[in-house]
C-alpha cells in the first residue's frame, strides 16, 4: 500500500535529467516480446537463407564418417578422435546460423535504447527478498498483465499457425509417402511459411508490448512536487540563497551608483519621485547618467546631491523622460541635448554668479 500511496503522489512529469538518471541506473523500457520478435526474424532468415547450405555441408562432413561406421574403432583414443571430428562438424555448420540468432538478439536491444553499462541492477536489494515484494510480483498488477499478455499470445499465434497450416492439411497427408530429401524440402517450406505467418501476427504483439512498457516506464519516472524542488536545488541552486545573492548584487550596484552622485555635474528631479544624476565636463561627446532612481532611492540621490553641493534642478517631464531613456554610465539620447543643455547652461550660470 505504501508503494501505491508514493506511486500517487507522483504527479508531476519527469524531467529530462531524471529519466537520464534512470537510464545510467539500468533502468530502461524494454519489451521482451521485441527481442523474441527478432530472434524469431533471424531464425527465419536463417531457414531460409542457409539451412540448404549448412544441411550440406554437414553432411558433406560426416557423410563419409557415416559410411565408415563400421569400420570405427572402438579403442578409447580413437572414439575421441571420431566425437570430437563430429563435434567440430556440427558446430561448423551451426556457427552461421547460431551468429544471426545472436545479432538478431543484439539488434532487439538496440533499437529499443541506446547501448548502456550499469552495474545497477546487480547490486543486492533488500526488496527482492521481501516476502511482501515477492507477493506482489506475483499477483500483482504487473504480473495480471503479463498473465494476460501471455494467454493473448498463446490465442493470437495460435490462430495464425491454424491459419497457415490448415490449407495444407490435404498436402501435408502425402508427406508420408515423400522420401527423406523431398520431405525435407516440403518440411522447411511449411516451416517459412508458418514462420512467415507468426512473425506478421507477433509484430503486432510486439509494437503493443513495447508501447505499455515505454507507457509504465515514463510514469514509474513521475517525480512528486518535493522531488522536483529539490532537483531545482541542485541544478540551479537553493532559490532563497539565489535571491539573497541578487539582494547583496542590488545593494552593491545601489552604493557604487551612489558613490558617484557627488561627481554629478547635475540632479534633474520630479520632487519625489524620479532622480536622474547627470554629470558633464568639456571635451565629452554628452551628458552621462551616472545615477538614477524611484521614490526612496530618489530622495537619498537628491539628499546625497545637496550634501555634496550638487545643483538639483525640478523639471518634471524631463526627469521621468531621461530614467526611461537612459541607462547607468550611457549618454543621454539626441532628442533629449536640448533640454539638458539648458538645464545645464543653467547650473553654469549659476556657478558663475556665485563666483
Amino acid at each position: 500500500m505504501a508503494g501505491e500511496d508514493d506511486q500517487e503522489d507522483r504527479t508531476e512529469e519527469p524531467s529530462l535529467r531524471r529519466l537520464e538518471q534512470a537510464i545510467e541506473k539500468g533502468d530502461i523500457a524494454k519489451s521482451q516480446e521485441v527481442n523474441t520478435w527478432f530472434v524469431l526474424a533471424g531464425g527465419t532468415l536463417a531457414l531460409v537463407a542457409v539451412a540448404d547450405s549448412s544441411a550440406s555441408s554437414l553432411k558433406v562432413m560426416l557423410g563419409g564418417l557415416l559410411a565408415q561406421a563400421g569400420r570405427v574403432s572402438a579403442e578409447p583414443g580413437a572414439v575421441k578422435v571420431y566425437g570430437e571430428y563430429g563435434l567440430w562438424a556440427g558446430l561448423s555448420a551451426l556457427a552461421f546460423p547460431l551468429g544471426i540468432l545472436m545479432l538478431a538478439g543484439l539488434a532487439g536491444g538496440m533499437v529499443q535504447h541506446k547501448p548502456s553499462l550499469s552495474t545497477q541492477p546487480l547490486a543486492p536489494q533488500l526488496s527482492r527478498i521481501s516476502p511482501l515484494s515477492g507477493f506482489k510480483r506475483v499477483f500483482g498488477k504487473e504480473a495480471l498483465v503479463q498473465f494476460l499478455k501471455g494467454l493473448l499470445k498463446l490465442g493470437v499465434v495460435g490462430v495464425a499457425i491454424y491459419m497457415a497450416v490448415w490449407p495444407e492439411m490435404a498436402r501435408l497427408e502425402s508427406f508420408a509417402t515423400m522420401d527423406v530429401a523431398m520431405l525435407l524440402q516440403a518440411t522447411k517450406a511449411e516451416a517459412v511459411t508458418l514462420m512467415k505467418a507468426v512473425l506478421i501476427i507477433y509484430a503486432a504483439i510486439a509494437g503493443g508490448d513495447y508501447v505499455y512498457q515505454r507507457f509504465t516506464w515514463y510514469n514509474r519516472q513521475r517525480m512528486t512536487k518535493q522531488e522536483v524542488k529539490d532537483e531545482h536545488k541542485e541544478t540551479d541552486g537553493n532559490p532563497e540563497i539565489k535571491a539573497k545573492i541578487r539582494q547583496l548584487r542590488a545593494k552593491q550596484a545601489r552604493q557604487r551608483m551612489m558613490s558617484k552622485v557627488p561627481t554629478a555635474t547635475v540632479v534633474v528631479m520630479n520632487p519625489t519621485h524620479f532622480a536622474v544624476a547627470l554629470q558633464y565636463e568639456p571635451g565629452m561627446a554628452a551628458p552621462q547618467c551616472v545615477a538614477k532612481g524611484l521614490d526612496a532611492v530618489a530622495l537619498r540621490i537628491r539628499a546625497m546631491a545637496e550634501e555634496n553641493d550638487v545643483p538639483v534642478v525640478e523639471n518634471p517631464p524631463l526627469a521621468r523622460a531621461l530614467y526611461k531613456a537612459v541607462e547607468l554610465d550611457q549618454d543621454i539620447p539626441v532628442e533629449h541635448y536640448k533640454a539638458v543643455a539648458e538645464v545645464i547652461g543653467y547650473v553654469m550660470r549659476l556657478r558663475r554668479r556665485r563666483y
